[in-house]
Protein backbone atom coordinates (compact mmCIF):
# COMPACT_ATOMS: atom_id res chain seq x y z
CA UNK A 1 0.00 0.00 0.00
CA UNK A 2 2.82 2.34 0.93
CA UNK A 3 4.78 1.50 -2.24
CA UNK A 4 1.64 1.99 -4.30
CA UNK A 5 1.26 5.46 -2.71
CA UNK A 6 4.82 6.39 -3.72
CA UNK A 7 4.23 5.19 -7.26
CA UNK A 8 1.06 7.25 -7.57
CA UNK A 9 2.32 10.38 -5.85
CA UNK A 10 5.95 10.67 -6.92
CA UNK A 11 6.63 13.65 -9.17
CA UNK A 12 7.12 11.93 -12.52
CA UNK A 13 8.10 15.19 -14.22
CA UNK A 14 11.24 15.35 -12.08
CA UNK A 15 11.93 11.66 -12.63
CA UNK A 16 11.67 12.02 -16.42
CA UNK A 17 13.98 15.06 -16.48
CA UNK A 18 16.45 13.20 -14.25
CA UNK A 19 16.40 10.18 -16.58
CA UNK A 20 16.86 12.39 -19.65
CA UNK A 21 19.91 14.08 -18.10
CA UNK A 22 21.47 10.76 -17.11
CA UNK A 23 20.97 9.28 -20.60
CA UNK A 24 22.30 12.39 -22.34
CA UNK A 25 25.21 12.45 -19.93
CA UNK A 26 26.16 8.87 -20.76
CA UNK A 27 25.93 9.53 -24.51
CA UNK A 28 28.39 12.41 -24.16
CA UNK A 29 30.68 10.36 -21.90
CA UNK A 30 30.59 7.62 -24.55
CA UNK A 31 31.55 10.11 -27.23
CA UNK A 32 34.35 11.74 -25.24
CA UNK A 33 35.91 8.44 -24.11
CA UNK A 34 35.23 6.19 -27.11
CA UNK A 35 38.88 6.04 -28.10
CA UNK A 36 40.18 5.51 -24.56
CA UNK A 37 41.21 2.07 -23.35
CA UNK A 38 40.20 2.39 -19.68
CA UNK A 39 36.55 1.44 -20.19
CA UNK A 40 35.22 4.79 -19.00
CA UNK A 41 31.83 4.60 -20.67
CA UNK A 42 31.37 0.94 -19.64
CA UNK A 43 32.05 1.87 -16.01
CA UNK A 44 29.61 4.75 -16.20
CA UNK A 45 26.97 2.37 -17.55
CA UNK A 46 27.55 0.17 -14.49
CA UNK A 47 27.21 3.22 -12.24
CA UNK A 48 23.93 4.12 -13.96
CA UNK A 49 22.64 0.55 -13.57
CA UNK A 50 23.44 0.74 -9.84
CA UNK A 51 21.27 3.85 -9.48
CA UNK A 52 18.14 1.78 -10.21
CA UNK A 53 18.25 -0.33 -7.00
CA UNK A 54 19.57 2.75 -5.18
CA UNK A 55 16.47 4.73 -6.18
CA UNK A 56 14.18 1.88 -5.05
CA UNK A 57 15.93 1.74 -1.68
CA UNK A 58 15.61 5.52 -1.17
CA UNK A 59 11.92 5.42 -2.12
CA UNK A 60 11.20 2.25 -0.10
CA UNK A 61 12.49 3.75 3.17
CA UNK A 62 9.78 5.53 5.16
CA UNK A 63 9.86 9.29 4.59
CA UNK A 64 10.07 9.98 8.33
CA UNK A 65 13.30 7.97 8.53
CA UNK A 66 15.30 10.78 6.94
CA UNK A 67 14.02 13.32 9.45
CA UNK A 68 14.32 11.05 12.47
CA UNK A 69 17.88 9.95 11.74
CA UNK A 70 19.18 13.11 10.04
CA UNK A 71 21.66 13.84 12.85
CA UNK A 72 23.03 10.29 12.80
CA UNK A 73 23.39 10.35 9.00
CA UNK A 74 25.23 13.67 9.30
CA UNK A 75 27.54 12.28 11.99
CA UNK A 76 28.40 9.23 9.89
CA UNK A 77 29.09 11.53 6.95
CA UNK A 78 31.52 13.62 9.02
CA UNK A 79 33.31 10.45 10.17
CA UNK A 80 33.64 9.30 6.55
CA UNK A 81 35.22 12.64 5.65
CA UNK A 82 37.58 12.56 8.65
CA UNK A 83 38.57 8.97 7.86
CA UNK A 84 40.07 10.07 4.55
CA UNK A 85 43.05 11.56 6.38
CA UNK A 86 43.95 8.06 7.62
CA UNK A 87 42.58 5.68 5.00
CA UNK A 88 41.98 7.81 1.93
CA UNK A 89 43.55 7.25 -1.47
CA UNK A 90 45.45 10.13 -3.05
CA UNK A 91 44.67 10.82 -6.71
CA UNK A 92 46.18 13.82 -8.53
CA UNK A 93 47.30 15.31 -5.21
CA UNK A 94 43.85 15.06 -3.58
CA UNK A 95 43.06 12.67 -0.74
CA UNK A 96 39.33 12.51 -1.46
CA UNK A 97 38.58 8.82 -2.10
CA UNK A 98 38.31 5.43 -0.45
CA UNK A 99 39.63 2.65 -2.66
CA UNK A 100 37.45 -0.46 -2.94
CA UNK A 101 39.20 -2.79 -5.34
CA UNK A 102 39.40 -1.03 -8.70
CA UNK A 103 36.64 1.41 -7.74
CA UNK A 104 36.82 4.52 -5.57
CA UNK A 105 34.19 6.25 -3.44
CA UNK A 106 34.23 10.00 -2.76
CA UNK A 107 32.37 10.68 0.53
CA UNK A 108 32.13 14.44 -0.07
CA UNK A 109 29.55 13.72 -2.80
CA UNK A 110 27.27 12.05 -0.25
CA UNK A 111 28.00 14.63 2.45
CA UNK A 112 25.91 17.21 0.57
CA UNK A 113 22.72 15.21 1.10
CA UNK A 114 23.70 14.48 4.72
CA UNK A 115 24.35 18.17 5.42
CA UNK A 116 21.04 19.11 3.78
CA UNK A 117 19.20 16.67 6.03
CA UNK A 118 20.99 17.93 9.15
CA UNK A 119 20.31 21.57 8.32
CA UNK A 120 16.65 20.86 7.52
CA UNK A 121 16.31 18.94 10.79
CA UNK A 122 17.84 21.77 12.80
CA UNK A 123 15.79 24.53 11.18
CA UNK A 124 12.51 22.56 11.46
CA UNK A 125 12.68 22.79 15.25
CA UNK A 126 9.92 25.20 16.29
CA UNK A 127 12.24 26.76 18.87
CA UNK A 128 14.84 27.83 16.30
CA UNK A 129 15.02 31.56 15.61
CA UNK A 130 17.83 32.57 13.28
CA UNK A 131 17.65 36.15 14.58
CA UNK A 132 19.42 34.87 17.71
CA UNK A 133 23.21 34.86 17.53
CA UNK A 134 23.67 31.47 19.19
CA UNK A 135 21.25 29.88 16.70
CA UNK A 136 23.15 31.46 13.82
CA UNK A 137 26.41 30.00 15.11
CA UNK A 138 24.87 26.53 15.48
CA UNK A 139 23.35 26.61 11.98
CA UNK A 140 26.61 27.84 10.43
CA UNK A 141 28.51 25.11 12.30
CA UNK A 142 26.40 22.46 10.55
CA UNK A 143 27.35 24.01 7.20
CA UNK A 144 31.05 24.57 7.84
CA UNK A 145 32.00 21.39 9.72
CA UNK A 146 32.08 19.41 6.42
CA UNK A 147 33.90 22.31 4.75
CA UNK A 148 36.66 22.18 7.37
CA UNK A 149 37.15 18.48 6.55
CA UNK A 150 36.93 18.89 2.76
CA UNK A 151 39.25 21.87 2.27
CA UNK A 152 42.45 20.17 3.56
CA UNK A 153 41.99 17.20 1.18
CA UNK A 154 42.32 19.62 -0.76
CA UNK A 155 39.01 19.90 -2.62
CA UNK A 156 38.05 23.58 -2.96
CA UNK A 157 35.44 22.77 -5.61
CA UNK A 158 33.34 20.62 -3.26
CA UNK A 159 33.87 23.10 -0.41
CA UNK A 160 32.60 25.96 -2.57
CA UNK A 161 29.24 24.21 -3.04
CA UNK A 162 28.49 24.61 0.67
CA UNK A 163 28.30 28.39 0.29
CA UNK A 164 24.80 27.97 -1.16
CA UNK A 165 23.56 26.87 2.26
CA UNK A 166 23.93 30.50 3.37
CA UNK A 167 21.21 31.42 0.87
CA UNK A 168 18.97 28.68 2.34
CA UNK A 169 19.60 30.04 5.83
CA UNK A 170 18.80 33.54 4.58
CA UNK A 171 15.50 32.22 3.18
CA UNK A 172 14.73 30.84 6.64
CA UNK A 173 15.51 34.04 8.55
CA UNK A 174 19.29 34.54 8.68
CA UNK A 175 20.02 38.31 8.78
CA UNK A 176 20.72 39.72 5.33
CA UNK A 177 24.08 41.18 6.37
CA UNK A 178 25.62 37.69 6.20
CA UNK A 179 24.83 37.47 2.49
CA UNK A 180 25.89 41.04 1.77
CA UNK A 181 29.12 40.60 3.72
CA UNK A 182 30.00 37.52 1.69
CA UNK A 183 29.18 39.26 -1.58
CA UNK A 184 31.18 42.35 -0.58
CA UNK A 185 34.18 40.23 0.45
CA UNK A 186 34.24 38.47 -2.94
CA UNK A 187 33.86 41.78 -4.78
CA UNK A 188 36.66 43.45 -2.80
CA UNK A 189 38.91 40.40 -3.27
CA UNK A 190 38.52 40.42 -7.05
CA UNK A 191 38.85 44.21 -7.32
CA UNK A 192 42.06 44.12 -5.31
CA UNK A 193 43.51 41.53 -7.67
CA UNK A 194 42.68 43.77 -10.63
CA UNK A 195 43.42 47.20 -9.15
CA UNK A 196 45.95 48.53 -6.66
CA UNK A 197 44.86 48.18 -3.01
CA UNK A 198 44.89 51.93 -2.39
CA UNK A 199 42.53 52.44 -5.37
CA UNK A 200 40.04 49.95 -3.88
CA UNK A 201 40.28 51.68 -0.49
CA UNK A 202 39.63 55.08 -2.11
CA UNK A 203 36.61 53.66 -3.95
CA UNK A 204 35.32 52.21 -0.67
CA UNK A 205 35.83 55.58 1.05
CA UNK A 206 33.86 57.32 -1.70
CA UNK A 207 30.98 54.82 -1.47
CA UNK A 208 30.80 55.05 2.34
CA UNK A 209 30.88 58.87 2.13
CA UNK A 210 27.97 58.91 -0.33
CA UNK A 211 25.98 56.51 1.85
CA UNK A 212 26.74 58.61 4.93
CA UNK A 213 25.54 61.91 3.48
CA UNK A 214 22.55 60.41 1.65
CA UNK A 215 21.17 59.00 4.87
CA UNK A 216 18.97 60.92 7.25
CA UNK A 217 20.83 63.06 9.77
CA UNK A 218 19.45 61.03 12.68
CA UNK A 219 20.73 57.80 11.07
CA UNK A 220 24.28 59.02 10.44
CA UNK A 221 26.91 57.28 12.52
CA UNK A 222 30.43 58.52 11.90
CA UNK A 223 31.99 55.98 14.26
CA UNK A 224 30.30 53.05 12.51
CA UNK A 225 31.34 54.35 9.08
CA UNK A 226 34.93 54.74 10.28
CA UNK A 227 34.98 51.21 11.70
CA UNK A 228 33.59 49.82 8.42
CA UNK A 229 36.28 51.64 6.43
CA UNK A 230 38.96 50.30 8.76
CA UNK A 231 37.67 46.72 8.37
CA UNK A 232 37.46 47.07 4.58
CA UNK A 233 40.95 48.56 4.42
CA UNK A 234 42.37 45.74 6.54
CA UNK A 235 40.69 43.15 4.33
CA UNK A 236 41.91 44.79 1.11
CA UNK A 237 45.49 45.09 2.39
CA UNK A 238 45.48 41.39 3.33
CA UNK A 239 44.35 40.17 -0.11
CA UNK A 240 47.82 40.15 -1.68
CA UNK A 241 49.26 38.22 1.27
CA UNK A 242 46.46 35.64 1.16
CA UNK A 243 46.73 35.34 -2.62
CA UNK A 244 50.53 34.87 -2.56
CA UNK A 245 50.89 32.74 0.57
CA UNK A 246 47.62 30.85 1.15
CA UNK A 247 46.53 30.07 -2.41
CA UNK A 248 48.54 27.41 -4.21
CA UNK A 249 50.35 28.24 -7.46
CA UNK A 250 47.79 26.56 -9.71
CA UNK A 251 45.00 28.51 -8.00
CA UNK A 252 46.89 31.78 -8.53
CA UNK A 253 47.52 30.90 -12.17
CA UNK A 254 43.84 30.21 -12.81
CA UNK A 255 42.76 33.50 -11.25
CA UNK A 256 45.41 35.40 -13.22
CA UNK A 257 44.26 33.84 -16.49
CA UNK A 258 40.62 34.57 -15.69
CA UNK A 259 41.42 38.20 -14.88
CA UNK A 260 43.57 38.61 -18.00
CA UNK A 261 46.78 39.14 -16.04
CA UNK A 262 48.59 36.22 -17.66
CA UNK A 263 48.02 33.94 -20.61
CA UNK A 264 49.52 30.45 -20.64
CA UNK A 265 47.74 28.54 -23.38
CA UNK A 266 50.15 25.60 -23.13
CA UNK A 267 50.12 25.30 -19.37
CA UNK A 268 47.48 26.06 -16.77
CA UNK A 269 45.27 27.85 -19.32
CA UNK A 270 45.26 24.97 -21.77
CA UNK A 271 42.05 23.36 -20.48
CA UNK A 272 40.02 26.54 -20.64
CA UNK A 273 41.38 27.51 -24.04
CA UNK A 274 40.64 24.11 -25.59
CA UNK A 275 37.22 24.09 -23.97
CA UNK A 276 36.34 27.43 -25.56
CA UNK A 277 37.62 26.21 -28.94
CA UNK A 278 35.54 23.03 -28.73
CA UNK A 279 32.33 24.82 -27.78
CA UNK A 280 32.84 27.57 -30.34
CA UNK A 281 33.50 25.09 -33.14
CA UNK A 282 30.08 23.49 -32.66
CA UNK A 283 28.20 26.42 -34.14
CA UNK A 284 24.40 26.34 -34.15
CA UNK A 285 23.75 22.69 -34.95
CA UNK A 286 26.98 21.01 -33.87
CA UNK A 287 29.24 18.64 -35.78
CA UNK A 288 27.10 15.62 -35.03
CA UNK A 289 27.25 12.77 -32.52
CA UNK A 290 30.75 11.17 -32.47
CA UNK A 291 31.95 13.74 -35.01
CA UNK A 292 33.67 16.26 -32.72
CA UNK A 293 37.26 16.80 -33.84
CA UNK A 294 38.36 18.37 -30.55
CA UNK A 295 36.66 15.54 -28.68
CA UNK A 296 38.09 12.75 -30.82
CA UNK A 297 41.51 14.36 -30.86
CA UNK A 298 41.63 14.38 -27.06
CA UNK A 299 42.48 18.08 -27.00
CA UNK A 300 40.29 18.82 -23.95
CA UNK A 301 41.74 17.19 -20.80
CA UNK A 302 39.26 15.63 -18.34
CA UNK A 303 36.54 16.03 -20.97
CA UNK A 304 34.46 13.16 -19.61
CA UNK A 305 34.41 14.66 -16.10
CA UNK A 306 34.46 18.39 -15.35
CA UNK A 307 34.57 19.41 -19.03
CA UNK A 308 31.82 17.13 -20.32
CA UNK A 309 29.76 20.11 -21.48
CA UNK A 310 32.39 20.83 -24.15
CA UNK A 311 31.29 17.63 -25.90
CA UNK A 312 27.71 18.90 -25.87
CA UNK A 313 28.79 22.24 -27.32
CA UNK A 314 30.95 20.74 -30.06
CA UNK A 315 28.80 17.83 -31.20
CA UNK A 316 25.31 19.16 -30.44
CA UNK A 317 25.95 22.85 -31.01
CA UNK A 318 24.10 25.83 -29.57
CA UNK A 319 20.70 24.17 -29.94
CA UNK A 320 21.82 20.99 -28.20
CA UNK A 321 23.43 23.02 -25.42
CA UNK A 322 20.19 24.96 -25.06
CA UNK A 323 18.25 21.70 -24.66
CA UNK A 324 20.59 20.49 -21.92
CA UNK A 325 20.51 23.83 -20.13
CA UNK A 326 16.71 23.89 -20.41
CA UNK A 327 16.49 20.45 -18.79
CA UNK A 328 18.62 21.61 -15.87
CA UNK A 329 16.62 24.82 -15.47
CA UNK A 330 13.39 22.82 -15.71
CA UNK A 331 14.52 20.45 -12.96
CA UNK A 332 15.61 23.34 -10.73
CA UNK A 333 12.30 25.15 -11.15
CA UNK A 334 10.41 21.93 -10.52
CA UNK A 335 12.28 21.24 -7.28
CA UNK A 336 11.67 24.81 -6.08
CA UNK A 337 7.96 24.48 -6.96
CA UNK A 338 7.72 21.21 -5.04
CA UNK A 339 9.60 22.70 -2.08
CA UNK A 340 7.12 25.57 -1.86
CA UNK A 341 4.15 23.20 -1.58
CA UNK A 342 5.58 21.02 1.20
CA UNK A 343 3.49 20.69 4.37
CA UNK A 344 6.44 20.43 6.76
CA UNK A 345 9.30 22.82 7.29
CA UNK A 346 11.76 19.93 7.25
CA UNK A 347 10.76 18.88 3.72
CA UNK A 348 10.62 22.48 2.50
CA UNK A 349 14.10 23.38 3.76
CA UNK A 350 15.54 20.14 2.39
CA UNK A 351 13.97 20.95 -1.00
CA UNK A 352 15.65 24.37 -0.99
CA UNK A 353 18.98 22.68 -0.20
CA UNK A 354 18.53 20.27 -3.13
CA UNK A 355 17.74 23.12 -5.53
CA UNK A 356 20.66 25.18 -4.21
CA UNK A 357 23.22 22.40 -4.55
CA UNK A 358 22.11 21.45 -8.07
CA UNK A 359 22.07 25.11 -9.15
CA UNK A 360 25.56 25.82 -7.78
CA UNK A 361 27.04 22.76 -9.48
CA UNK A 362 25.29 23.59 -12.74
CA UNK A 363 26.19 27.29 -12.73
CA UNK A 364 29.83 26.90 -11.67
CA UNK A 365 30.49 24.04 -14.11
CA UNK A 366 29.04 25.85 -17.13
CA UNK A 367 30.82 29.09 -16.15
CA UNK A 368 34.07 27.16 -15.68
CA UNK A 369 33.82 25.49 -19.08
CA UNK A 370 32.94 28.82 -20.73
CA UNK A 371 36.05 30.42 -19.24
CA UNK A 372 34.29 32.92 -16.97
CA UNK A 373 35.10 31.06 -13.75
CA UNK A 374 38.37 29.48 -12.54
CA UNK A 375 38.80 25.74 -13.04
CA UNK A 376 38.19 24.24 -9.58
CA UNK A 377 36.82 20.76 -10.26
CA UNK A 378 33.04 21.01 -9.99
CA UNK A 379 31.22 18.25 -11.93
CA UNK A 380 27.99 18.72 -13.89
CA UNK A 381 25.18 16.87 -12.04
CA UNK A 382 24.00 13.60 -13.67
CA UNK A 383 26.31 14.32 -16.63
CA UNK A 384 29.93 14.10 -15.55
CA UNK A 385 31.67 10.74 -15.26
CA UNK A 386 31.85 9.20 -11.81
CA UNK A 387 29.87 6.83 -9.64
CA UNK A 388 30.11 8.85 -6.42
CA UNK A 389 28.82 12.01 -8.10
CA UNK A 390 25.96 10.24 -9.86
CA UNK A 391 24.92 8.30 -6.76
CA UNK A 392 25.29 11.33 -4.50
CA UNK A 393 23.09 13.52 -6.70
CA UNK A 394 20.59 10.68 -7.16
CA UNK A 395 20.25 10.17 -3.40
CA UNK A 396 20.00 13.92 -2.86
CA UNK A 397 17.16 14.29 -5.38
CA UNK A 398 15.18 11.13 -4.66
CA UNK A 399 15.13 11.66 -0.91
CA UNK A 400 13.28 14.88 -1.66
CA UNK A 401 10.98 13.19 -4.18
CA UNK A 402 10.17 10.62 -1.48
CA UNK A 403 9.34 13.43 0.93
CA UNK A 404 7.14 15.08 -1.68
CA UNK A 405 5.33 11.81 -2.45
CA UNK A 406 4.83 11.28 1.28
CA UNK A 407 3.25 14.69 1.92
CA UNK A 408 -0.26 13.23 1.39
CA UNK A 409 0.28 11.39 4.69
CA UNK A 410 1.37 14.53 6.55
CA UNK A 411 -0.87 16.90 8.46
Amino acid sequence: MKNQSVKNNIDWISVIIYAALVVLGWLNIYSSSLLSTDGTYEKQLIFIACTIPLIFIVLFVDGKFYEKYASIIFGVSLLSLAGLFLFGKTIAGQRCWYAIGSFTIQPSEFAKAATSLALAKYLSDSQINLKETNRQIQALAIVFLPVLLILPQPDPGSALIYSIFIVVLFREGLPAWYVWTGFLAILLFVLTLVLEPYVVILISLAVLTIIYFKGRVVDRNLLLSTILLAIISGFVLSVDYVFDNVFKQHHRDRFNILLGKSVDMKGIGYNTNQSEIAIGSGGWMGKGFLEGTQTKGGFVPEQHTDYIFTTVGEEWGFLGSLVVISLFVGLLLRVIYLAERQKTKFSRVYGYCVAGILFTHFFVNIAMVAGIFPTIGVPLPFFSYGGSGLWGFTILLFIFLKMDANKVNEW
